[in-house]
């Protein structure tokens, strides 16, 4: 089997009018007119590979928003590829650098985008983004990296740090998270949670990252269920305007997030170690919550 191919994108949109315009490029090489997209750099995050993509193929910072539906098909020699879309709001301009791909920009609105657009595949994605309501909150939701095993740590568990392993995934994640341009770091009491974020807040120019018991597992286990339910209230609370990065623990994560999705069972929302959830709201309605 050929190696799979990876790709990313993305819907990128400005306010126009009482709408949106959305940009599509046009490739000379192929002579079609497409969502900005490209194949991601080695081991690169679909993220950061969407973010650049669409930089070099139009010119434009983008501001992810929401993941929008992957695609996947098979390329004309039986590769199998894989695109992976993302919601970006415009927040700079500036020239293309691709200008071997793109030789052509248009801002479109999403039913004129609709039926320029070459690819049926490309128009699912599309109109998923141009049903969506005004978005007005994003959250980062992050567990902490990792810290080795509790039970090889003889101090206060609270004290426990991240280990090489864990400043790794650190660095990976402020390298990710740095794209959505946070204006506010909370993490959860714990050190292990507070050094998770610390490469992000050096990325952002010296954020300061504000420690928030309501975020960390309580003493007793049998108590987690009810303080995430807390944690899920005071997560709600927090959201504004400015994207938030919010570093919590294992035992709270899978039930906030049920909480927030008003569902009950928490296993679909187990989360690794270094891994987390991008959440997407209009008003008090959660639009999407996507692994990151």
């Amino acid at each position: 089997m050929p190696e799979p191919v990876r790709a990313a994108g993305g819907v990128l949109y400005r306010p126009a009018g009482d709408g949106i315009e959305v940009c599509l490029v046009h490739r000379p090489r192929y002579d079609d007119w497409a969502l900005p997209k490209g194949k991601l750099d080695g081991d690169e995050h679909p993220l950061a590979g969407a973010v650049r993509e669409v930089a070099e193929e139009t010119g434009c910072v983008g501001l992810p928003r929401l993941k929008l539906p992957t695609l996947a098909y098979d390329l004309p020699d039986g590769t199998p590829k894989t695109v992976d879309f993302w919601l970006m709001r415009l927040a700079g301009e500036g020239p293309v650098v691709d200008t071997a791909e793109v030789d052509e920009l248009a801002w479109l609105s999403p039913a004129a985008a609709r039926e320029r657009l070459s690819y049926a595949d490309e128009r699912v994605v599309l109109d998923r983004a141009a049903a969506l309501p005004p978005i007005t909150a994003v959250v980062a939701m992050v567990r902490h990296a990792y810290a080795g095993e509790r039970k090889e740590w003889k101090g206060n568990d609270a004290l426990r740090p991240i280990n090489e392993r864990g400043r790794q995934q650190a660095e990976r994640i402020g390298e990710v998270l740095a794209l959505l341009r946070p204006d506010r770091l909370i993490s959860a009491s714990p050190l292990r949670c507070k050094q998770t974020l610390e490469p992000l807040a050096v990325r952002l120019g010296g954020t300061p990252i504000v420690q928030d018991s309501a975020f960390a597992e309580p003493a007793l286990a049998e108590e987690a269920p009810a303080k995430a339910k807390l944690a899920a209230q005071r997560l709600l609370d927090l959201r504004g305007d400015g994207p938030l990065v919010v570093c919590s623990q294992g035992k709270i994560m899978p039930t906030l997030l049920a909480t927030l999705h008003d569902e009950a069972d928490p296993e679909p929302y187990k989360t690794l170690k270094g891994d987390g959830w991008l959440l997407t709201w209009a008003g008090d309605r959660l639009l999407d919550a996507s692994r990151l």
